[in-house]
């Protein structure tokens, strides 16, 4: 592979012109070429919004889950086949509302995934209601007030589970969301990508330009082992700045380093096993 063209299907693409979806887009694509990752060997998995279409329109294995339920699907992937590549690819609604428990339980169980959140801060598919991570008091079509729940902060939240990478990244800067999407794929177990990603639509407050007045990027002094000043990092958003890059890593194991047993099975290529002898061993 030398360009990204193995990576394209001829399926039309639906979002609006101008969504920050189109960038993820290009930016997965071209991650997964700098990987040396064939279509074969990637799997995406979505729940249901415009975020989670994105699995139509790129040439690899790719599932359509209920809406807030990509996560358990990819876990029952992974449990079956841990040599794919897993990307999950969620909405902030998806990802953080209906699928919020998942989401929880997710970074417990870590198992080796990349859960890629693009974040607008709107339902987009649905029209422009408040999302778990809309700011307080903005208006919405359905908030005509206004919303009167504080946001949800998934980056404070991810730290605060001891969740084993958790970045974030803008649609608007592709070469910064390939280096963060690459750097998540190396990393083992659960890695959340939070992507600030513009809906021209529905979102008229946070565009690409209250983005880029804002965003700032964690420089090579930062220590994304240092769990408190990740925390205290994660509680920086709006105009005192928004911190962009990877934010905290843990090193800790796997849900499949947990269940040697499985990871045995799993390697068994011949179907007629005696099971048996595998789980006295432990």
């Amino acid at each position: 592979m030398n360009n990204t063209s193995v990576f394209d299907n001829n399926n039309e693409i639906s979002w609006c012109p101008g969504c920050g979806n189109f960038n993820i887009l290009k930016a997965l694509k071209k991650a997964f070429l700098d990987l040396s990752l064939k279509p074969k060997d990637i799997y995406l998995i979505s729940g249901i919004g415009q975020a989670a279409k994105l699995p139509h329109f790129i040439n690899t294995n790719g599932f359509n889950s209920l809406h807030g339920r990509a996560l358990p699907v990819a876990f029952g992937a992974h449990c079956t086949n841990p040599n794919l590549n897993i990307f999950a690819i969620t909405g902030d609604g998806d990802g953080y509302g209906e699928g919020g428990n998942h989401f929880i339980h997710g970074i417990r169980k870590n198992f080796n995934i990349v859960h890629m959140v693009h974040n607008n801060q709107i339902y987009g598919l649905t029209k422009g209601q408040a999302s778990p991570t809309t700011l307080f008091n903005q208006r919405t079509t359905l908030q005509l007030n206004g919303v009167k729940q504080e946001p949800l902060n998934p980056i404070a939240l991810a730290i605060s589970l001891n969740c084993s990478f958790v970045a974030r990244s803008f649609s608007g800067d592709t070469e910064h969301l390939i280096s963060v999407i690459k750097e998540a794929y190396n990393h083992k177990g659960y890695s959340l990508i939070d992507i600030l990603q513009p809906c021209v639509s529905f979102n008229k407050v946070n565009t690409y330009k209250w983005y880029n007045d804002r965003i700032y990027y964690l420089n090579d002094t930062y220590d994304p082992y240092n769990k408190i000043k990740a925390f205290e990092t994660s509680q920086k958003f709006g105009d005192e700045g928004i911190p962009l890059g990877i934010i905290y890593k843990s090193s800790k194991s796997t849900y499949l380093d947990r269940f040697p047993y499985k990871k045995e099975i799993l390697n068994i290529n011949n179907r007629e096993i005696d099971y048996s002898t595998i789980f006295s061993k432990y």
